[in-house]
C-alpha cells in the first residue's frame, strides 16, 4: 500500500480529538536516502534517527501544536509515492483529549466568546 494511503487510514482510525501523533518512517532502498529526506525533511519537517532501524520520525499535530499538519505530512509522502520510493509507516504514539491553552488575561469577553467559538468542534 502506498504511504500517503497508509496515512489516511491512520488518519481515519483516529478519534476526532486526537491531538498529537507520532509516526516511524522507513523506506525500502536505502541508496535514495538522500532523494527521500529532500522530500520529508522539507515539507512535514522529518526528524531523522541516528543509528536506528527507521530513518524518520515524523511529528504530526491535529488542529493545534508544534508539529507539522496532516496535510502537509500527506503531502510529503505523496511526494515519496510519486518518486516510486516503497516504504513503512508506522504509529508509535497518540496523544488524545489535550486541550490548547491561551492566555486570556486582560481581553474581554468578546475575545473569549470568539476564542471558544474558533474552538469548538
Amino acid at each position: 500500500m502506498a504511504l500517503a494511503e497508509t496515512f489516511k487510514r491512520v488518519l481515519d482510525s483516529l478519534p476526532d480529538d486526537w491531538t498529537d501523533l507520532t509516526l516511524d518512517l522507513r523506506i525500502a532502498d536505502e541508496d535514495r536516502y538522500v532523494e527521500a529526506a529532500t522530500y520529508v525533511t522539507t515539507t512535514c519537517n522529518a526528524q531523522p534517527y541516528s543509528r536506528h532501524d527507521w530513518h524518520w520520525r515524523i511529528l504530526v499535530a491535529h488542529r493545534f501544536g508544534h508539529a507539522a499538519a496532516p496535510t502537509a505530512v500527506e503531502s510529503a509522502l505523496t511526494l515519496l509515492d510519486q518518486a516510486g520510493l516503497d516504504g513503512e509507516l508506522v504509529v508509535r504514539d497518540v496523544r488524545v483529549g489535550r486541550a490548547e491553552v491561551e492566555p486570556m488575561w486582560g481581553r474581554g469577553e468578546t475575545a473569549r466568546d470568539e476564542f471558544r467559538r474558533l474552538r469548538a468542534h
